[in-house]
C-alpha cells in the first residue's frame, strides 16, 4: 500500500473510465461535437463530468453558477443533476460557442433551467450581488479566463450559502503551476489563487487531482 496519489498512466486511466464512467448519450453527442472545435481544450474531461453530477446530486443544488460556459458540457452535466426546478446562471461571453450549448441543452430537456448572460462575467457576478442574491447559491462552477480566477473566487464566496461549494477548474494547470520555470501570466495567476485559497479561512479547500486539477472550496459561515 502507497500513502499518497496514486500516478494515473494510461492503463489506470482506461480502467477507471471503464470500471465508473457513466456518461449520458446527449453528453457523449457534446462531446464527440466538440473533437473539432478549435478550443476543444476549453471542454472538462467526462470523469470530472461526473464528478460534478455526483457533488451536485450530494449537495442538492438547486441554484448554480458557472462561469465559464464554452459549448455547455459542464453546465450540461450539472443541469442534468439538478431536480426540475434548478435555475444556472451560465456566463460567458461568446455567443458562437454558446449557441452549440443551447442546441444541446435544448436536446436534453433542460434549457428551461439556465439563465445565459452573455458579457463580463465580473460584471455579471457583480450584478447579482447588486440584486441582493449573496449567499442564495448552492454550488458555483469557475472554469474560464486564469487571470481574473481571483476575482471571480471573491464573487462566488459571496454568492455562495454556508454550506456551499465553489469548484475551480485547471488548479493544476497541465503540472506547471508545480514548475519554478514556469513564470506565464496564466500559470501565475493560478498559483496566486491555489495559495490565495489556502489561506483563506472562510472555507474548507481541497485540491482534488482529477483531470487538470479541481479546486474544491466549502463557505463555512
Amino acid at each position: 500500500m502507497i500513502n499518497k496519489t496514486v500516478a494515473v498512466n494510461d492503463a489506470i486511466y482506461d480502467y477507471l473510465l471503464s470500471n465508473s464512467l457513466r456518461e449520458q448519450e446527449v453528453l457523449v453527442q457534446l462531446r464527440n461535437a466538440n473533437v473539432h472545435q478549435p478550443r476543444a481544450d476549453f471542454q472538462i474531461a467526462p470523469e470530472e463530468g461526473q464528478f460534478l453530477q455526483l457533488l451536485t446530486r450530494a449537495l442538492r443544488v438547486r441554484r448554480a453558477i458557472e462561469v465559464g460556459v464554452f459549448t455547455g458540457y459542464s453546465s450540461l452535466c450539472i443541469a442534468l443533476a439538478m431536480p426540475p426546478d434548478g435555475k444556472i446562471v451560465a456566463c460567458d461571453v461568446s455567443e458562437e460557442f454558446t449557441s452549440i450549448a443551447r442546441r444541446f441543452w435544448e436536446q436534453a430537456g433542460v434549457l428551461h433551467k439556465f439563465d445565459l448572460r452573455l458579457g463580463a462575467a465580473l460584471e455579471t457576478l457583480d450584478g447579482l450581488i447588486a440584486e441582493g442574491q449573496s449567499g442564495t447559491y448552492d454550488f458555483a462552477f469557475i472554469d474560464a479566463d486564469k487571470v481574473n480566477y481571483i476575482n471571480y473566487y471573491e464573487r462566488a464566496v459571496a454568492l455562495v450559502r454556508p454550506g456551499g461549494i465553489i469548484g475551480i477548474d485547471n488548479t493544476l494547470w497541465n503540472g506547471y503551476v508545480a514548475d519554478p520555470a514556469k513564470v506565464d501570466t496564466d500559470t501565475m495567476a493560478i498559483r496566486r489563487l491555489n495559495r490565495h485559497i489556502l489561506e483563506d479561512d472562510r472555507v474548507q479547500v481541497f485540491l482534488l487531482p482529477i483531470a487538470d486539477g479541481l479546486t474544491l472550496a466549502l463557505k463555512l459561515n
